[in-house]
This record gives C-alpha cells, structure tokens and sequence, in this order.
C-alpha cells in the first residue's frame, strides 16, 4: 500500500549515492548467481584485525566494559594516541589535543560542524573522496570541488587554492595520502598552504587515514607545521579496523570544548569495545603485524602498477601510499562507469569508476584498489588482459 508523505529535506538533492556500493551490491549479486568476482572495488583490507586486539575487545567485554566512556573517549586511549605520536613522528601532542571518534567519518563531521557555518565555502581536490563533500553539504556548507590533474598528482597545491579562494571561502581540506589516487603533498607544499590558509583567516584540515601506508619513506604529518592544523586519522586502514569505527582528531587545544560539545550531543560517545581494543594496537607485537602487512601492500602496488601498465592503462601519478592505483582507461573507452561494467561482466573484475570521486578527467579514469592477495591480483590481470584484447 502506497502512503503520502512530505517532501524531503532539500540537502538531499546535493548528496549523491556512493556509486561503489552499488557495484559491490551488482558483484555480490552475480557471485549469487555462481559467477567468480575478484574485488578490486572495495577500499577496505582484506587482512583480519590483529588477534591481540580482538582479544583485548574480548577481555573488555567480559569485564563489563559495555558502557559509556567520556565523550572525547577512554583518557588512556587519547595518551596512547599521543604517545603514538611522540614514538612515530616525533610529536609531542597534548593528550587534550586528542578526540577519540566514532570513525573517522564521525571526526570528519564534528570538525566540519565546528569549523564551518551554513554557506561556508571549504576547497577540496577533485578527484576526491566523495563522503567528505557530502559531509560538508550536510552541514550546509558549500564544498568547491577543485579540478586537479597529474601534474600535481591530483592534489591541490599552493597556488590552486591561492587561485580558488574566494570571499565566502573558509577552509581547505587535504587528503594525504588521496583517495582514490594514493598520492601524497610534500611537507613544504603543505607548508605554503597553511601559510596561504591562515593568512586569510581560513582553516586547513588535512585527512590522514592512510598517513602510516606510505611506502619506502616517513611521510611527516602535517601536525608539525603548528598546532593550528586540525587533522583526523582512523583506526580503519592501517590498523586494520574498519567495522569497529574508530577514529581520532587532532584539535588546536582551544578547539576542545567545542568538539567535546558536539561530541556529547551528536554521538555521546565513540563505541566502547572498539576502544579497548585499540589500547591493544599500540603495543609492539601489534606493531610488528601491521608494519608486516603494510609490506604485503606494498609488494602488491609494486606487482600490480607496471602489471596495468603492460596492459595498456596509464598511470600519471602512480601511488606513493594507501592502497589504491588511478588507471586511465581512455585507451579502452570513453566512459568509465561504461568500462567498470564491461569489465565486471566480462571478465568479473569490480572496480570503481572515476565518476564516484569528482568530475575532473573522471570518464577517463578507474579506481584500482589492490585489496585482494597478490595471487588474485595476477588473477584480475589474466583475466584483463583477455577482456582487453
């Protein structure tokens, strides 16, 4: 039966859909039907979260540790956090500077509410992630999509947001590394963009979930360029934790209060298990398996970046971290939202097409994401290279 109901809120016109879920929903579909799908669509690792701390979730939840904690999360866990800091890179943070978050996702938000106001103009890269536009337009911000190409890495630069600024503009936020590229912004690039972004009142916010999977080098977080950058990182990829959402910000200590408000109201307080668990990513055994998978993920970009190449995909800005290849397609179509069907029906092979992370060059690019063992990895590129042909 059919009912009458109200308009909807009129946001919702300016939020799109997150095409990838519909390709793993359509790859999910066909692997029920009996066809076999190698899943290159998903940003997500497919290692398990460390034993260690699953069993400190465990042992949490047997001691009763089911209620809530501070909205800003465990003290404890906010001290290990900066401690991280001080023993990775050298930081010393202020475990007041710590939020812990529901995700990063839930980070994202409550910086954003804190930041910006209805209107407020926030430059982001396209290609880009597409949630942390639609997180802004949530909150009634208006976010301005900057086209960026290979030659700054799908990345803005200095003179981009020096160019693209404008009188209602209030912020910039950074991905560093990108998605879905895996690029990285050179420390002084970043520099000469806080410079740019405080000298016009402005906040800079940079996303560092992927900061601990860059390959081959220390990539320094922009929370040593001064206290005045906010930066949100998850427990989700490098630790390996996406379904326990967790992530943290880190705040200019003034920011505290504000965010410590949000936070009561918007999510009372981050998942209680979860953050049991991460005291226990911190400790050395830990350390030792997820630094070892990071290796595995960097012996698959290694296989897999002249592996597309040899097929004929062209890879400007190969990555220098995450977990993701930005393959140009045009050589095969015109369209890649047309192409990432082709290929999910010919040769069972699920990725994301451009068109999910912005506008800019989109129709020519596909989302690789080498999240699948390496032997399924040369699987995909048999069974590419004969769609191809």
């Amino acid at each position: 039966m059919s009912i009458s109901l109200p308009e909807l809120a009129g946001r919702l016109d300016a939020i799109e859909p997150f095409r990838v879920m519909a390709i793993l929903a359509r790859a999910r579909a066909l692997e029920a039907a009996g066809r076999s799908i190698i899943h290159l669509e998903i940003g997500e690792p497919d290692f398990p979260t460390p034993e260690p701390v699953v069993e400190a979730a465990v042992a949490a939840l047997r001691r009763g540790e089911t209620h809530y904690t501070p909205a800003l999360g465990l003290p404890e866990l906010r001290q290990s956090i900066a401690r991280h800091y001080a023993e990775r890179h050298g930081l010393d943070i202020a475990p007041g500077r710590i939020a812990v978050t529901t995700g990063a996702s839930g980070g994202l938000l409550l910086a954003m509410a804190a930041l910006f106001d209805p209107g407020d103009e926030v430059l982001l890269a396209d290609p880009g992630y597409p949630c942390n536009r639609h997180f802004a337009r949530l909150l009634g911000a208006e976010p301005k999509a900057v086209p960026t190409g290979p030659e700054t890495g799908f990345q803005l630069t200095p003179g981009l947001v020096e160019r693209h600024w404008g009188p209602r503009t209030r912020g910039v936020l950074l991905a560093n590394p990108g998605n879905p590229t895996g690029t990285v912004v050179s420390l002084q690039a970043l520099r000469e963009i806080r410079a740019r972004v405080r000298g016009r009142g402005g906040w800079l916010l940079v996303d560092e979930i992927y900061h601990e999977l860059v390959y081959g080098r220390d990539e320094p977080s922009a929370l040593a360029l001064g206290e005045d950058v906010v930066v949100v990182n998850s427990f989700s990829k490098y630790f390996l934790m996406t379904g326990w959402r967790l992530g943290w910000l880190v705040l200019p200590q003034p920011l505290e209060p504000a965010i410590d408000k949000l936070a009561q109201n918007a999510f009372l307080a981050p998942p209680t298990p979860a953050q049991h668990a991460a005291l226990a990513a911190f400790a050395p055994g830990v350390r030792e398996i997820l630094d070892a998978r990071k290796a595995e993920l960097r012996a698959r970009r290694d296989y897999l970046v002249p592996a597309l190449e040899a097929l004929g995909f062209r890879i400007p800005a190969p990555p220098a971290g995450a977990f993701y290849v930005y393959a140009d397609c045009s050589r095969f179509a015109e369209d890649s939202e047309a192409f990432a069907e082709r290929l999910l029906l010919e040769a069972g092979v699920a990725v994301t097409p451009g068109t999910d992370f912005g506008s800019a060059g989109a129709r020519s690019y596909v989302r690789i994401a080498y999240t699948v063992p390496e032997a399924e990895l040369r699987e995909a590129v048999r069974r590419l290279e004969g769609a191809l042909a």
